[in-house]
């Protein structure tokens, strides 16, 4: 897995929705699992799945009915406990390539800005997967250290997490 935090986004979704948010930072991370592509994308566009791919201690619940359709304008809802403290999330597919991407958005929850691409590439061992999140704190000259100390490890043991399960399922 290589990741890579903070950095400049770069194509139109997430400049679209950063441009406010200047102190934004950047998670990137790469993955080669042994299914095919068609295997692997079919597992993420099952909503149901991202239940198995969030840590157990996050307290992750689906409020949106399943199944649901995955497609551009699709809208997702779940609650999560971060230390204790419920969270509502929205999410909704801006973005929706079967195959080969999709790209999610924040419209409600704790960050000021939060734009997460998935992409899926043929590999000569399976799949490539990569993740890119763009993300912005709220208030981000107040909470600078709060990213340094708490956010950024979150965000990094959810995804090593993630990877575990995926690498389990996926090969």
């Amino acid at each position: 897995m290589t990741s890579r935090l903070d950095g400049p986004p770069v194509d139109s979704i997430t400049r679209a929705r950063a441009a406010r948010y200047p102190r934004a930072h950047r998670f990137e991370t790469e993955q080669v699992v042994a299914a095919g592509i068609e295997e692997t994308f079919a597992f993420f566009s099952n909503a149901a799945n991202l239940d198995a791919i969030t840590p157990p201690s996050l307290g992750f619940t689906i409020l949106t009915p399943l199944p649901i359709v995955m497609r551009e304008g699709a809208l997702i809802e779940y609650r999560l406990r971060l230390s204790g403290i419920p969270i509502h999330w929205l999410t909704r597919i801006d973005e929706w390539t079967p195959g080969r991407s999709f790209t999610d958005i924040q419209l409600r929850g704790p960050y000021a800005c939060w734009v997460h691409r998935h992409s899926f590439a043929p590999h000569r061992d399976g799949t490539v997967i990569r993740d890119r999140v763009d993300y912005a704190l709220p208030l981000p000259y107040l909470t600078a250290s709060l990213h340094a100390l708490f956010v950024r490890p979150m965000i990094e043991r959810i995804f090593s997490y993630r990877r575990d399960v995926i690498a389990r399922v996926l090969g």
